[in-house]
């Protein structure tokens, strides 16, 4: 059995941190995220970019409608995650605009930012503090 688990972070807080501050609790995050792995609990994860780089995507008089960043005149609550691989983002608007759960509420489709050099990086710092 899977489940997602969204972290959410006070805005500005972690900017607000040192570099070194920053480095820490990442290293500390990829560093819990190995143990989750070593022990077969980690099947899949992702960062997201930030809001302002969102698509949402709802029902408006019978047809898609679109709106840039979060929908955030809203009061519906995330319902759940679908993880969809797609050639770039009008891909990804067209194969969701398909999706019946549109009719039900917004979508928001945001970019998976890739974090293997951030993570490289964490496991140099944590192979260079071992020593």
């Amino acid at each position: 059995m899977k489940y997602i688990c969204l972290g959410y972070i006070e805005p500005g807080k972690f900017q607000g941190m040192t570099e070194e501050a920053q480095h820490a609790i990442l290293d500390a995050c990829f560093e819990y995220d190995d143990h989750l792995r070593a022990n077969g609990h980690f099947a899949a994860g992702e960062a997201l970019q930030p809001p302002e780089n969102a698509l949402t995507l709802y029902w408006k008089k019978g047809k898609v409608a679109t709106t840039d960043g979060p929908y955030a005149e809203t009061k519906e609550q995330l319902g759940g995650i679908l993880v969809l691989e797609a050639r770039d983002l009008n891909h990804a608007i067209q194969l969701i605009s398909r999706h019946p759960g549109l009719k039900f509420g917004p979508w928001e489709i945001r970019s998976a930012a890739d974090l293997n050099e951030m993570m490289k990086e964490s496991e140099q710092r944590r192979k260079n503090t071992a020593r």
